[in-house]
């Protein structure tokens, strides 16, 4: 599977672009500011249906503008299928597949499997468990559809949940009874959802941390340092029956303090926090590998090669790790590769040393030409 054809209108800063890809590596060189994050932007939105930076989308339109259009052609199994995303002011996004609405914008999750790393990424080491789990939700439901169900059942029921605490804390307030069997039908569904999510979370990040710790090693050359474990509750206990011990605490607190909504990812170097204790260097070929490992994962599970788009890796990364990464990506196990950089020397010197197909594109001032030769 991979891009052929990509056609913007008014996405971000750029007004208008229609380029012919590689099917392996695509570089978009420029100055910061110019849109070469857009154009990798565009291509994450065409397999997401929104944008990496998690805007809403009329924020995506072009200023001053009343609409927006994105479409690519992909080859897909030796066929080709053209997607196609377009969002008016005011008006409802309309995503569709060969000219065909999706009942379901999540339905489109996983046909266009992708993967990006970006210098925001490093947010899965500093920020909040919020943040991991998100991580974890979005590459799990890309290559599973009953994950994705349950998990947006799992997450509706949380809400109905925590409004009905409030309810029932404002009836004992009042002096009013309450019944707790809404409250234990609650319980009983989240019991079987939460179990089944935190099984496949288990299951991602065994599969993951050892592919993990290999990447990494030939990034870094550093052998043995990085830990990852899947923090849950569910360790300690059976989810329903731990629902129903916290629900008079979580009567006084108005909310659901048990389930797999508080799970983590402990990231540790040398059994320390990564986010403490690594260098910059360190903290970056961690997300890399996080990212190429994950990357792994997908192809794996969906049996063919995602895109993989690299947003600005090279800066503060060192000669020797950049020159390691872009040798592992550009193997012939990886597919199409999308990459975003303001040194243009310094990328055409690692692909000229390189056997395999690429284009550079130069992005200025939001346009996009093809650089020959």
């Amino acid at each position: 599977m991979h891009l052929e054809k990509l056609h913007i209108i008014n996405y971000r800063n750029i007004a208008q672009a229609d380029i012919i890809v590689s099917p392996g590596i695509n570089c978009f060189v420029g100055v910061n500011g110019a849109g070469k994050t857009n154009m990798l932007d565009s291509i994450y939105y065409l397999s997401f249906c929104k944008s990496y930076t998690g805007v809403i989308d009329s924020l995506n339109i072009l200023h001053e503008q009343q609409f927006m259009v994105l479409q690519g052609e992909y080859e897909i199994d030796g066929q080709s299928d053209t997607f196609y995303c377009g969002i008016k002011r005011g008006c409802k996004k309309q995503f569709k597949r060969n000219k065909t609405d999706y009942q379901r914008v999540s339905d489109h999750i996983g046909v266009l499997p992708l993967v990006i790393v970006a210098p925001a990424d490093e947010a899965l080491i500093y920020d909040s468990a919020e943040i991991r789990r998100k991580y974890m939700d979005s590459v799990i439901s890309q290559s599973d559809k009953q994950y994705l169900d349950v998990l947006m059942r799992y997450n509706k029921l949380i809400i109905n949940r925590n409004l009905l605490l409030k309810q029932m804390q404002t009836s004992l307030d009042e002096g009013r009874p309450i019944d707790m069997s809404l409250l234990d039908v609650h319980d009983q569904q989240l019991g079987r959802y939460g179990t089944f999510i935190a099984e496949r979370r288990r299951s991602f990040v065994e599969w993951l941390t050892p592919c993990v710790c290999k990447t990494y090693e030939e990034m870094s050359q550093e052998v043995g340092r990085i830990g990852i474990v899947y923090k849950t509750g569910l360790d300690k206990y059976e989810l329903y029956q731990g629902l129903v011990e916290a629900r008079q605490r979580d009567l006084a607190l108005g909310y659901t303090s048990r389930g797999i909504h508080k799970d983590d990812l402990e990231i540790t170097f040398e059994g320390y926090p990564l986010r403490q204790v690594g260098s910059q260097g360190q903290r970056k070929s961690f997300v890399i590998s996080l990212k190429l490992a994950q990357y792994r994962y997908l192809e794996y599970k969906r049996a063919c090669s995602p895109i993989l788009l690299l947003d600005d890796v090279f800066d503060k990364l060192d000669a020797s790790r950049g020159e390691n990464l872009i040798r592992i990506v550009s193997s012939q196990s990886f597919g199409q590769i999308f990459i975003s950089d303001t040194n243009r020397e310094r990328l055409a010197a690692l692909l000229e040393r390189l056997d395999k197909p690429y284009k550079i594109f130069d992005v200025k001032d939001g346009s996009v030409s093809e650089l020959i030769g």
